[in-house]
């Protein structure tokens, strides 16, 4: 039985203000046929300042929307600095909070100022970098009419993220836009987690669902399918008898990127036999080794000599994953992570001769990984050693 454990995310915005004076704004409620350009003249102002002092990043705004319109001296320059933070529990390391945050161990280090990868029950890890932004007040002292349009607010209610929503879904069952989400609750990016609390305008809307995209066949009862390792969304749709591009408009993914314990939606019930999980291939171990003692050779890939990247080029294709020639750091975006690594997994490090992805190896099993080493060619060492744990970026598998 798997242990549950509650972790902990929280996203710190920290916001300096500098006044100018008392700030005096009326409040407008957005009318049908409104645009920001009628406000903007209506109150002698410009379309700009309306968007600067209500966060605005595009021009769309929608019926029953709050806009601050100045009247008088206010705040000239907001800045704000936000970035996620994680709770360190017991069982974690810092590779398995990088991998569940798709960032490096090098950048957890670099945002919290780590010089090695002790943690300690109850931290506080940032997991993301910071994002700031500096928005330039309208100038003051700008007369305003009184506005024809009522002042009373418009009706808003509040809606409790569950797992698995993205402001998109939420927009959708509500018949808002992400930018109009972000905007009502002065969110700097699409970033939400399960729990959180978002101002939402009207009431839940049951709209039906927009055309599934050209060549993407309709959608049909949906159930819930839990990604293991292994997985493919290719692998997936076989099963699903759908298309990867079907996955993706059903669960609004931008990428094929998926990892382990993700649920996905997928169309009907899952089939009577699922498909058994594809395991590391038993030979990549034992064909590894029998490459012990070949030199070193920079950019080779034959019985001749190896590089890091050409040893595992000719590992995989004699073991039937037919893959091309790239760098580490091409294999390492052409790879998935992986939270239990098994033998014939793959192993990258960073920073080693040059910034990012520079170096990798095969996971043996027991903290030990073969590779093309500079100086003794292909050989055994160990995670453990001060060196490859500081250097250390990821476990990953090929798709």
């Amino acid at each position: 039985m798997k242990k549950s454990i509650v972790r902990t995310v929280s996203t710190t915005a920290v916001f300096s203000t500098f006044f100018a004076g008392s700030a005096l704004a009326d409040t407008y409620k957005v009318q049908k046929g409104d645009t920001l350009s009628k406000i903007a003249s209506q109150y002698k102002t410009s379309v700009n300042e309306i968007k600067n002092q209500n966060g605005l990043t595009s021009d769309l705004i929608y019926e029953n929307q709050f806009l601050q319109i100045s009247t008088g001296p206010k705040a000239t320059t907001v800045e704000a600095v936000q970035q996620t933070t994680y709770t360190v529990v017991s069982g974690d390391a810092l590779i398995k909070i990088a991998n569940r945050y798709n960032v490096t161990v090098g950048e957890l280090q670099q945002w919290n100022n780590l010089t090695n990868t002790m943690i300690y029950v109850g931290q506080q890890l940032k997991v993301s970098p910071a994002q700031s932004i500096t928005v330039t007040a309208p100038q003051p002292n700008i007369p305003a009419p009184t506005p024809t349009a009522p002042t009373t607010p418009a009706s808003t209610s509040e809606y409790t993220i569950k797992s698995g929503d993205t402001l998109s879904k939420i927009g959708v069952q509500f018949g808002m836009t992400v930018q109009q989400l972000k905007s009502l609750n002065n969110l700097l990016s699409d970033l939400i987690y399960a729990g959180q609390t978002l101002k939402v305008s009207g009431q839940q809307q049951n709209t039906p669902a927009p055309p599934p995209p050209a060549n993407v066949p309709p959608l049909s009862e949906t159930s819930e399918y839990i990604i293991k390792s292994g997985d493919t969304l290719g692998k997936i749709a076989m099963q699903y008898q759908t298309t990867v591009q079907g996955l993706k408009s059903l669960n609004n993914l931008t990428s094929d990127m998926i990892y382990v314990g993700q649920k996905l939606k997928v169309t009907g019930q899952a089939p009577a036999a699922s498909a058994p999980e594809t395991p590391v291939s038993s030979n990549v171990v034992t064909v590894a080794k029998s490459l012990m003692g070949i030199p070193y050779v920079w950019g080779g890939s034959s019985l001749s000599g190896f590089d890091c990247s050409g040893f595992i080029y000719y590992v995989a294709n004699q073991t039937g994953t037919k893959i091309g020639r790239y760098s580490a750091a091409g294999y390492y975006d052409r790879s998935f992570y992986v939270d239990n690594p098994k033998p014939g997994d793959l192993v990258f490090f960073q920073n080693t001769y040059i910034k990012g992805i520079s170096h990798m190896g095969i996971y043996l099993g027991g903290d030990q990984f073969i590779h093309a080493d500079e100086k003794k060619g292909i050989m055994i060492s160990t995670l453990k050693s001060t060196y490859y744990t500081e250097h250390f970026a990821a476990f990953k598998r090929f798709y």
